[in-house]
């Protein structure tokens, strides 16, 4: 089995690790996506894919479950006061919609809020102002 393996492994299969999920943020401050990639990449507005550290891939692999059945139910969350930003999240089963302010109340958009953040500004350099 293992001669088998060894055999293709020069055949040129390329196996690509699935998108976790897109991410796109508009409000203040212009708007942003995020391509989280399950190889641990992440794609910034649109460019070319970046190294994403193991603490982040693990961060974003565990939200991606958290998010699965909201996005299979294509949830949207109301506004809980005035939002400065807009979030949607494309997962493998669905969509889900929410503004900032929806954190308040729920958890898992805190987090999705602290990832984009810390995804932003670690690997794709970008300034949160």
């Amino acid at each position: 089995m293992l001669a088998i393996a060894a055999g293709c492994a020069g055949c040129g299969l390329s196996v690509q690790a699935p998108d976790l999920f897109l991410i796109t943020r508009t409000g203040a401050g212009g708007r942003l996506t995020l391509l989280v990639n399950d190889g641990g990449t992440v794609r910034c507005n649109g460019g070319a894919s970046k190294s994403l550290p193991d603490p982040l891939l693990l961060q974003a692999r565990d939200l991606a479950n958290t998010l699965d059945n909201d996005a299979k139910a294509k949830r949207r969350f109301p506004a809980m006061g005035p939002a400065i930003y807009h979030y949607t999240i494309k997962l493998q089963d669905g969509t889900i919609s929410f503004p900032d302010t929806a954190a308040q109340a729920h958890s898992e958009l805190a987090q999705a809020e602290l990832l984009t953040l810390q995804i932003a500004e670690g690997p794709c350099g970008l300034s949160s102002r």
